[in-house]
């Protein structure tokens, strides 16, 4: 006999509204983009105006009645919607301000930050091919190809027959490898010395037969040493095996490091001081600004962070004219979509203007808690001030969910009178010290940054010598720890730290 079981189940899921998903996305937006996602709600939803100091905006009140899950309109509308109380709800509401500028927006972007004009990478680049000669139309339209696809480090990444594929769909041109391969080498002898090389071994080899078929006089022994070491150890040379080195080529110390002196004064990015993008990606714009004022520190949002947004005035004008041209009659099916559709506008820009607000008391509410939580850091400017930090701190003060301030926290900045700096850069683990008191794992990687700074780079320190010089200055950490705080700060191994 078959047994049949029932059971219940009970599950809690939790789905965002279109509002939230909204708000979440617009914390992740650094102050340098959120003008351009402005701008883009403002190309999408005409409902949505900029407005001056003095103007001010309607407080719609949502009514989410009418619509399905999706935002649409529901197919029974017709029969449930009331035009005329539908209008008393949007147009009799009393106006108010959207603006919170208040006090706690700062106006020390608003300085213009000159911007030099120069040419891009590429351009330079383009600009160069029109100095050449082709005899096929072909070749150009290759080498056009070959510069569109260097990248801003100024190598050519992309293998010939990649190339080849892209001249096919994009050119509608049947190129060899050949051609692409000639095409390449024409383009390599472009200025800055080094561009379009396939890696770094041959960025360098380029740039120094550069530097020797400029040179008016007789090449250096150094100078051909490091040709050689180029071309024919160049794993030796970057694995750093100098002992190895001196022993195949029959060097001494001093040529070896004349050699490797002349190699260190190449450019491992040939396109850095020519590509506008790398200029300006220096330029970073504080998400915060912190003062102290005698003691007090004061907070303050990029004033970026408040534009003026308010609903169309010609929408609210298209929902009186309805108004007026329906009184006394029932509206027509024609009549009762438009002004779905004007609703559905109004509410979208709503919702936006609500989520920017919401954005600024998030952001506000976040770094004000961090400001507190790091004071000693804030007013003094000394790292080993900084107090242990996670998200869960920070959310159990704010009452906002961890997923939250890790959003505001990660591409975001603030600036104080100690500079700028990222806010995740604030947050750390706590470690214990020998006599049980409690550091952040930032004052420890400073102290081994140091230590590294310091040591004797002909015999560098292992990560076990570390681990030592660590424990006697009181952090008792195990080796795979340093190993793994060395890599966070992008310090290489012993061995490949070693000068000679």
């Amino acid at each position: 006999m078959a047994l049949m079981r029932q059971s219940m189940s009970q599950k809690m899921l939790q789905k965002l509204s279109p509002q939230q998903i909204q708000l979440m996305k617009l914390l992740q937006i650094p102050t340098a983009t959120l003008d351009q996602r402005i701008k883009e709600e403002l190309e999408s939803n005409p409902a949505l105006d900029e407005g001056d100091e003095n103007q001010e905006v309607f407080d719609l009140e949502q009514d989410d009645a009418d619509y399905d899950e999706n935002g649409d309109i529901k197919e029974n509308t017709e029969e449930s919607f009331e035009l005329d109380d539908y209008l008393k709800e949007y147009i009799e509401d009393d106006p108010i301000s959207y603006k919170m500028k208040s006090d706690i927006y700062s106006d020390e972007d608003e300085k213009t930050m000159p911007v030099a004009v120069e040419k891009s990478f590429h351009d330079s680049l383009e600009a160069q091919l029109g100095m050449l000669n082709f005899e096929d139309d072909r070749h150009r339209i290759i080498a056009e190809q070959i510069i569109g696809s260097i990248d801003e480090d100024g190598y050519l990444r992309r293998e010939p027959i990649a190339i080849i594929d892209d001249l096919m769909f994009s050119q509608n041109v049947d190129a060899t490898k050949e051609e692409v391969i000639t095409m390449i080498k024409r383009v390599q002898k472009f200025d800055p010395a080094g561009i379009c090389a396939r890696d770094l071994q041959e960025c360098l080899i380029l740039q120094l037969n550069d530097k020797l078929e400029r040179a008016t006089d007789e090449p250096t022994e150094e100078k051909m040493l490091a040709k050689k070491i180029l071309e024919k150890y160049f794993e030796e040379f970057t694995k750093k095996h100098y002992t190895r080195l001196k022993k195949q080529l029959y060097i001494s110390d001093s040529e070896l490091k004349d050699a490797i002196e002349e190699i260190l004064k190449l450019n491992p990015k040939p396109a850095g001081a020519l590509s506008i993008e790398a200029v300006n990606s220096t330029y970073i714009v504080p998400d915060f600004i912190i003062s102290n004022r005698d003691g007090e520190l004061e907070l303050s949002l990029n004033s970026r962070n408040a534009p003026d947004l308010r609903i169309n005035d010609n929408y609210m004008d298209m929902l009186k004219t309805y108004h007026d041209t329906t009184k006394g009659r029932r509206s027509t099916k024609k009549e009762r979509e438009a002004i779905m559709f004007i609703k559905q506008k109004i509410d979208s820009a709503k919702w936006f203007i609500d989520a920017i607000l919401q954005r600024q008391d998030t952001l506000y509410r976040t770094m004000y808690s961090i400001m507190q939580f790091q004071f000693d850091f804030f007013t003094s400017g000394d790292e080993r001030r900084l107090r242990p930090m996670i998200l869960k701190d920070i959310a159990e003060i704010t009452g906002l969910d961890i997923s939250t301030v890790s959003r505001v926290a990660n591409s975001k900045f603030v600036q104080s009178e100690f500079g700028t700096r990222r806010l995740k850069d604030f947050f750390s683990e706590s470690l214990q010290t020998q006599d049980g008191q409690e550091v952040s794992t930032i004052e420890v990687k400073n102290i081994l940054n140091d230590i590294v700074g310091r040591e004797n780079k002909r015999k560098p320190l292992s990560d076990e010598k570390l681990k030592d010089l660590l424990r006697d200055k009181g952090y008792n950490i195990a080796r795979r720890t340093v190993a793994k705080y060395r890599e966070q700060l992008s310090i290489p191994v012993a061995r490949l730290r070693k000068e000679l």
